[in-house]
């Protein structure tokens, strides 16, 4: 691309960047109605992270698009094999393949990670996705010791962080915090064997409402919140099997609201499922 170009997409880029950061704040934080805007708001996440990136240096695969600095590049070919890898059983799992290349967009440390997205510097996190795109923490920050590959395939954030992507897309971003936080350990656990250690619980189990994980999910006990959330996803499974997970998550691609697709996909009333729920996860400590 000549220099001219550049500058010319780079000034337009700016004005749909201004945009996106606005359409994302009213997105993040009103009850629009998602789906209905779906398709904006991912073209402006994209136009935004196109900004944000554009002196990355980048690589491409048959399904993904990796964007790092220089001094990551040791490590781009690890995270596209990593992610070549994570598509064919994620896919699988979903029976849906994602039209487009995924973004994996690389950062060097944890805080430029962060403010990507708009989280405080001190956040930590391994991997985000966010808007259509991937974001990953260079294994140089957090690999120090054993094997680097092995490490990252079973430890990173790869096989989660594409989960969330074809939930996002199956859905049109129509899903719960909660929910999209369940189904994507559910599969990293099928995928990769890897699950978080399971919370202390002191001989009390603190159970969360639905309502109180989805409003306050990043203020709430990470490790109680996504024990809650993949629990939560296990019993669906238990309930009706994997085809019901994934007709729970059709439904809401046409839609429905999250009861109402957990009582299409499992043919269950959502007032019994949350009780019944409720009162095993009282009893898991």
């Amino acid at each position: 691309m000549g220099n001219g170009l550049r500058i010319v997409r780079l000034a337009a880029g700016i004005v749909l960047a201004c945009a996106a950061l606005l359409f994302i704040l009213v997105f993040k934080n009103t009850a629009l109605p998602r789906q209905g805007c779906y398709e904006l708001f991912r073209y402006l996440a994209h136009e935004e992270n196109e900004i944000r990136t554009f002196n990355f240096e980048w690589i491409e695969t048959e399904h993904f698009v990796i964007k790092f600095v220089e001094e990551d590049r040791g490590y781009s070919d690890l995270v596209a094999r990593t992610a070549e890898n994570a598509f064919e059983p994620v896919t699988a799992f979903f029976s849906f393949q994602p039209r487009d290349k995924a973004v994996i967009v690389m950062y060097p440390d944890g805080e430029t990670l962060a403010s990507s997205f708009g989280w405080d510097k001190d956040e930590r996190a391994m991997g985000v996705y966010w808007g259509g795109i991937i974001r990953v923490l260079s294994p140089r920050e957090w690999i120090h010791e054993g094997d680097l590959e092995q490490t990252f395939t079973r430890d990173g954030p790869v096989v989660h962080e594409y989960t969330h992507l074809v939930v996002d897309q199956l859905t049109r971003g129509n899903y719960n915090r909660w929910f999209t936080e369940g189904v994507a350990q559910y599969v990293e656990k099928k995928v990769t064997g890897f699950t978080l250690e399971a919370p202390s619980f002191d001989g009390k189990v603190e159970v969360y409402n639905f309502a109180t994980l989805e409003r306050d999910f990043d203020q709430l006990d990470q490790g109680m919140a996504y024990w809650q959330s993949l629990q939560a996803v296990e019993y669906m499974v238990e309930l009706g099997g994997e085809p019901g997970l994934l007709r729970v998550i059709e439904a809401l691609g046409k839609g429905y609201t999250l009861p109402g697709a957990i009582e299409k996909g499992l043919q269950v009333e959502y007032d019994s499922f949350t009780k019944d729920l409720y009162a095993r996860l009282r009893h898991a400590g």
